[in-house]
């Protein structure tokens, strides 16, 4: 699914959290068909492959659109993933 994907808008985690007035937000997986997925306030998203494999280690949120169902979302992921890679951080 993520080759499938459009990167809208991406925050950092203190970013996204401040915008989105929650002060943490969990990874969790379905005890029933062992999905992870991320909680944060009310609202929930989906969780990158990286996140499912404990190798996350610059994490980031972003807004993402599903170009196959235009499905939009907030999805977990390690920053450069799925999008254009990363050259540089100031």
């Amino acid at each position: 699914m993520e080759g499938n994907l459009k990167f809208i808008e991406t925050w950092e985690l203190g970013q996204f959290k401040a915008q989105q007035e929650v002060t943490k937000l969990e990874v969790k997986k379905n005890p029933r068909n062992g999905k992870i997925f991320f909680v944060y306030g009310t609202e929930v998203g989906a969780c990158s492959r990286k996140v499912e494999e404990g190798m996350l280690t610059d994490p980031v949120v972003s807004r993402v659109c599903n170009a196959e169902t235009g499905e939009m979302f907030m999805m977990l992921h390690q920053r450069g993933e799925g999008g254009a890679p990363t050259l540089a951080i100031f």
